[in-house]
Parts: C-alpha cells; sequence; structure tokens
C-alpha cells in the first residue's frame, strides 16, 4: 500500500466516522 492510498483510506475512514457521529447526535453539530 502506498503513502497516498493509506492517506486517503485514513482520510475516508475519518469522514465516515464523522457522518455518523453527526447523524447520532445532531444536538452537538
Amino acid at each position: 500500500m502506498s503513502v497516498e492510498n493509506a492517506a486517503g483510506l485514513v482520510l475516508a475512514a475519518g469522514l465516515a466516522v464523522f457522518l455518523v457521529v453527526a447523524l447520532l447526535f445532531p444536538e452537538r453539530f
């Protein structure tokens, strides 16, 4: 796995976690 691929994977995972948290706790955003 290349560095760019790993960075993109981490970014996508972080975005997915943020979206789930925003859906579960809408009063915080």
